[in-house]
């Protein structure tokens, strides 16, 4: 069996090659197993690999998302990352639909610039901030309240950091944040969204994650910034931001953010192709 993948880096930055959260995508998953889905998205050890399978009724197309050990409903790279390949393979229009576990999401572009459009999020829990805090390496009374646990698909811990030196200090306790295991995106991992407004409708934000032993920050969470829409939202907040995130890594991201006062968010950046081959199994 040949598989054909291609690699992009997604919420990148124009003129930066290397910036923005890379993603390998399988042009054709429909004949895999899960368990060689799990294998392959282990092999290219990204954060996520996605494939592009048979779509539900409604959308163009289908795809799975697989982190190296799990699969996750809803992702917000994989999924513009997606969106740019089958529109390329198709010749589809800059307006696509694509399904997933976590429902149907529809996605448009401009160009190279592309764009989705959240589930409507909920707020599964309110958590101690204090305590939040200390998982993350901060004092009491550096995450603003509320702390709550918000999924628009895939459910993450969105924290307010009370300023932008703060979101930078952070550091995770993987001993303590994993009391928050299984509440978090999927696999026993939790994500804590550390963010904090910079001013003129600027946000810095980090993606600090642990399954209670190993820690990584993501580089640039669609996810993420969708359940902190969801959150804006929640607090009657509607509007525009640039998020950064990523700089920590040395993998610069700028992501848009965009909560319109019916409370629809929508999250969307640059997407460019870097490569691409073949996989024999």
């Amino acid at each position: 069996m040949r598989l054909t993948y291609r690699l992009l880096n997604v919420f990148a930055e124009a003129g930066d090659p290397f910036s923005g959260n890379p993603l390998c995508v399988f042009e054709d998953g429909r004949d895999l197993t899960d368990e060689q889905m799990q294998a392959l998205a282990r092999q290219f050890n990204l954060s996520e690999t996605t494939f592009v399978v048979s779509p539900a009724e409604g959308a163009d197309a289908g795809v799975r998302i697989f982190t190296t050990s799990f699969e996750m409903p809803f992702a917000g790279h994989p999924t513009l990352g997606t969106a740019h390949v089958v529109r390329a393979m198709t010749s589809a229009s800059d307006r696509l639909r694509l399904s997933m576990p976590a429902g149907v999401i529809p996605v448009q572009a401009e160009g190279d610039q592309w764009t989705l459009t959240a589930n409507r999020g909920r707020v599964e829990a309110d958590l101690p901030a204090d305590e939040v805090a200390a998982a993350v390496g901060l004092s009491p009374g550096d995450l603003v309240a509320p702390v709550q646990q918000v999924s628009v698909g895939t459910s993450q811990v969105v924290a307010q950091a009370a300023s932008v030196d703060l979101v930078r200090r952070a550091r995770v306790r993987p001993d303590l944040l994993a009391a928050y295991a299984g509440m978090g995106q999927g696999g026993g991992e939790t994500l804590v969204y550390v963010w904090a407004e910079t001013g003129n409708g600027q946000i810095e934000a980090r993606a600090l994650i642990s399954d209670g032993a190993s820690v990584s920050e993501d580089p640039a969470t669609g996810s993420a910034c969708s359940n902190l829409g969801a959150w804006l939202a929640g607090a009657g907040r509607s509007g525009e931001w640039t998020v950064r995130q990523g700089r920590h890594v040395r993998r610069p991201s700028t992501l848009r953010l965009r909560v319109d006062p019916d409370g629809t968010v929508q999250v969307g950046g640059l997407v460019r192709e870097v490569g691409s081959g073949e996989v024999v199994l």
